[in-house]
């Protein structure tokens, strides 16, 4: 076993050597050659996280710890640069490699009109991200873990902002990289108030069953949890787009759809539920920060539905989903159900990265086209595309027995037990999920087609290397719930549970949540079947035959459709002002005041210089006088200095 976890180093060692080959060597790499670089190392992670897996899946299996070199070592402040390798980081790594492989393989065709250059620079950004994001996984404490979290902001700037001719992709781009700036602030806060606190970062001094600094911890809700949590949290909500620090990720739709799918599928926005679920030991001592997790959370999966309701742009309507499942992920964190929030990231990843990956196949095959009220009738002509999106659909909108129906009603039923208004508001958003996602597969696949004539002429089927990835993707979101059957519906079914139980153990013997009879779990699953159905049949039949809509919106249809103005307020009451005040600082601090001083001052000893250079004028009795008066000057003082 020890020998399979002294390779654990190439599992991000390979995307990083991908990174330097494809961007050092892009000027002279073949297309061919950098697509072998670029999708090879992830694959070859991949297997290599397979056999990690395999290991750890045994019974008894005791987390290991591989130490590289001390990273910090200053007083009594040691951060050892270490990977742990658990049930969760093992996990997290399948997920990571393999839906990264399909969407490096599915940008080999996708990205293929890019120039040499250009092209091995994509992928040497989307190594460079596969590797940050394995990073963070595998890191055995928090500064570790935020090196690989810092990594995926920097990757998602230059991913987003890749076509950079493009100032708005530019302004997506850099908007993205501020606002994960922010939620980072907090991020890091928390980590000093750990070493502060209890003197060490380490996942396994801090939460070791035996002797953890956390697990010996019986108080809840301390100042100190309190606080460390919630600056946590602050990280989490910038990184996995939460209320108020959602906003960039809609605009990171500016990336190539490929980037689109690994920063909303199986990279990024994973990132902060992965660290809460790492930390869930601080969480469940602290139920204050738990509750606003679940608030934050359920409050960010409503308003988020409700804004994709009205989305034309097909990629957008999908970025508002990522916002809206996430939220539903951290109000199964912030209800203790972190197993079920964990299996949604696992689904969520196959079933987002089907819907993303099957919309760039439409955007390929309308030429660039991405709004819905111009497609119509692309099922004829795309049948692939549209039965995997169809997959995608009924998965994200938790149709039994699609992998989304197991995580999602896991995530209601851990509300329900916590507090059943969470639930009802919940399957509020997933009735709403249900609408906005088959009335985005009817406005495009189905009725006549809204588009011009040389659209329709240019319609094809996207060719294997998209195909392929969209197959794969669309299996696993049949069969990717089955691994989190729950209890009453196949007796020791959970096995993710099974799995996941010795990182969430101790959270659970202290929750010691309130089982819900089967009886209950029966109707409340089927309660919410029936009406997702409902509501999944209307939306299909309500926009099938959509024909192109010639008024504007009105009323609350145009709030929604712009966004309840949410990017209008942060730029009338944070940007402009800001930026008003830097162009003050700037005009009058800057240029009248600190720079009209410094120049002042340039400018008086050049005058100074230019009037003394005049003393140096030849004539010898001018020196005479001068000299005469500097020796009565120097009388002078000597008779008033004494």
């Amino acid at each position: 076993m020890r020998n399979t976890f002294d390779l654990v180093y190439l599992i991000p060692l390979l995307p990083l050597i991908g990174f330097l080959i494809n961007g050092l060597a892009r000027n002279v790499l073949s297309r061919s050659l950098v697509s072998i670089i670029g999708s090879g190392v992830i694959l070859l992670s991949f297997l290599l996280s397979v056999v990690v897996f395999l290991t750890v899946r045994h019974e008894g299996f005791v987390p290991q710890i591989i130490s590289y070199f001390d990273f910090i070592n200053v007083g009594k402040i040691k951060v050892s640069f270490a990977f742990q390798v658990d049930q969760l980081s093992s996990l997290f790594l399948l997920i990571i490699t393999g839906v990264g492989f399909l969407i490096h393989v599915y940008s080999t065709s996708y990205m293929k009109e890019e120039s040499s250059p250009h092209f091995a620079r994509y992928f040497s950004y989307l190594n460079l991200f596969v590797f940050s994001m394995l990073l963070l996984v595998l890191g055995a404490n928090y500064v570790i873990m935020f090196i690989g979290w810092e990594g995926v902001g920097l990757c998602s700037y230059l991913l987003i902002g890749y076509w950079f001719k493009n100032t708005s992709y530019n302004n997506a781009a850099k908007k993205a990289f501020i606002m994960n700036r922010i939620g980072d602030l907090g991020f890091l806060l928390g980590i000093f108030w750990m070493i502060n606190a209890f003197g060490s970062v380490s996942f396994h001094d801090l939460f070791n069953d035996e002797n953890g600094i956390i697990t010996s911890i019986s108080g809840l809700n301390s100042h100190t949890m309190v606080g460390i949590t919630l600056l946590l949290f602050v990280g989490a909500i910038g990184k996995s787009a939460q209320i108020p620090l959602y906003t960039w990720l809609p605009d990171a739709m500016a990336g190539p759809t490929p980037v689109s799918a690994l920063i909303h599928a199986a990279t990024m926005v994973t990132a902060g539920i992965y660290m809460i679920a790492r930390s869930n030991v601080m969480y469940t001592l602290a139920p204050t920060t738990m509750t606003v997790v679940a608030i934050v959370g359920l409050a960010t999966a409503i308003f988020a539905a409700t804004i994709a309701l009205k989305q034309n742009d097909i990629k957008k309507v999908l970025a508002y989903s990522t916002v809206s499942q996430l939220g539903y992920m951290f109000l199964g964190l912030g209800v203790g159900a972190y197993t079920g929030a964990v299996f949604h990231v696992m689904t969520h990843a196959f079933f987002k990265a089907l819907l993303f990956l099957g919309a760039g196949s439409v955007i390929h095959a309308m030429g660039g086209e991405q709004d819905i009220r111009k497609m119509g009738g692309l099922s004829k002509h795309m049948r692939i595309t549209y039965i995997t999106f169809f997959i995608g659909c009924i998965a994200i909108a938790g149709i039994p027995p699609f992998s989304g129906f197991f995580s999602k009603d896991e995530i209601l039923a851990g509300a329900f037990a916590n507090n059943p208004v969470l639930y009802v508001i919940g399957l509020g958003g997933a009735l709403l999920t249900a609408f906005y996602m088959f009335r985005l597969l009817a406005m495009t696949f189905m009725g006549k087609f809204r588009g011009t004539e040389e659209q329709l002429h240019h319609v094809h089927e996207s060719p294997s290397a998209i195909t392929i990835p969209l197959i794969i993707l669309a299996f696993l979101s049949i069969v990717g719930g089955l691994v989190g059957v729950p209890e009453y519906l196949m007796n020791g079914g959970h096995r993710l549970a099974e799995f996941l139980n010795p990182i969430f153990s101790h959270s659970n013997a202290i929750l010691a949540t309130h089982e819900i009879p089967h009886q209950t779990e029966w109707i409340l699953t089927g309660v919410s079947t029936i009406l997702i159905l409902i509501v999944s049949v209307w939306a299909w039949k309500k926009y099938k035959n959509y024909q192109t809509e010639t008024a504007e919106e009105t009323g609350f249809a145009k709030v929604l459709q712009n966004k309840w103005y949410v990017d209008e307020v942060y730029d009338a009451i944070i940007v402009k002002p800001l930026k008003s005040l830097s162009l003050f600082l700037n005009n009058v601090i800057e240029k009248s005041g600190i720079d009209g001083l410094v120049n002042g001052v340039g400018r008086g000893i050049n005058y100074g210089s230019r009037q003394v250079r005049l003393l140096q004028n030849g004539q010898v009795g001018a020196y005479i006088l001068m000299m005469v008066i500097g020796t009565i000057v120097l009388f002078i003082i000597q008779i008033f200095a004494k």
